[in-house]
């Protein structure tokens, strides 16, 4: 299995955390969005062969995320 983590950093973005909210999909079993209102970061933790769909996100951002890792989950 694959674990996935994006973080954005939306302090310099087009958008704010608040209204990213109104427009975070919901994710499937085990996916989670994560944020840090201090930091101004969004982030995803997904686990399987595929990112799920991350809907307006991207868009709303404007920006690919600073932070795309992939772990192996033993």
């Amino acid at each position: 299995m694959i674990a996935r983590i994006l973080i954005w950093s939306v302090g310099d973005s087009m958008t704010t955390l608040d209204e990213l909210r109104q427009h975070l999909p919901e994710l499937p079993g085990g996916d989670r969005w994560i944020s840090n209102e201090a930091a101004e970061r969004l982030g995803l933790i997904s686990y399987g062969d595929e990112l799920p769909d991350l809907g307006e996100v991207p868009r709303l951002i404007g920006k690919e995320p600073e932070v795309a890792e992939e772990f192996d989950v033993e």
